[in-house]
């Protein structure tokens, strides 16, 4: 949600790739592919802000403290960031979601979304739930 130089995020998305793989990722067994090189994330959110009312991404505790450290002038990036999560989760209709406590809120939003969703146009999107880690 922060304007970055080119060439940072370019050398960023390098180092994420190779960060993943030197985890063991095997790229023969998992599709890695840069998310933003699939337009359907950003469609699928533009769809997904037009059912999501503003209060109720004000009152993400995410908004707020991000807010405050931004001296108020949070972004429209910033509040609908959440909204693109939710569309990186229902795009590909998933049904769990590893998050930690941290994104139990935004997760909360993406089951919102679908159910608001599939009660207004139909079952389409499954209603995901958290996978949280014992740590």
């Amino acid at each position: 949600t922060m304007p970055k130089e080119p060439a940072v995020l370019r050398q960023n998305i390098l180092d994420t790739t190779a960060a993943i793989l030197a985890c063991g990722i095997d790229p023969k067994k998992c599709v890695l592919f840069r998310q933003s090189l699939v337009p359907e994330h950003a469609e699928l959110a533009w769809i997904l802000g037009c059912l999501t009312n503003v209060p109720r991404l004000l009152r993400l505790p995410q908004w707020k403290m991000k807010r405050a450290s931004q001296n108020s002038e949070g972004t429209v990036g910033l509040l609908t960031y959440p909204v693109l999560q939710a569309a990186d989760i229902l795009l590909y209709k998933s049904t769990h979601v590893p998050v930690g406590e941290d994104q139990v809120l935004h997760l909360e939003l993406a089951q919102d979304i679908a159910q608001h969703f599939n009660k207004k146009y139909g079952e389409f999107f499954p209603v995901p739930k958290a996978i949280l880690s014992e740590l």
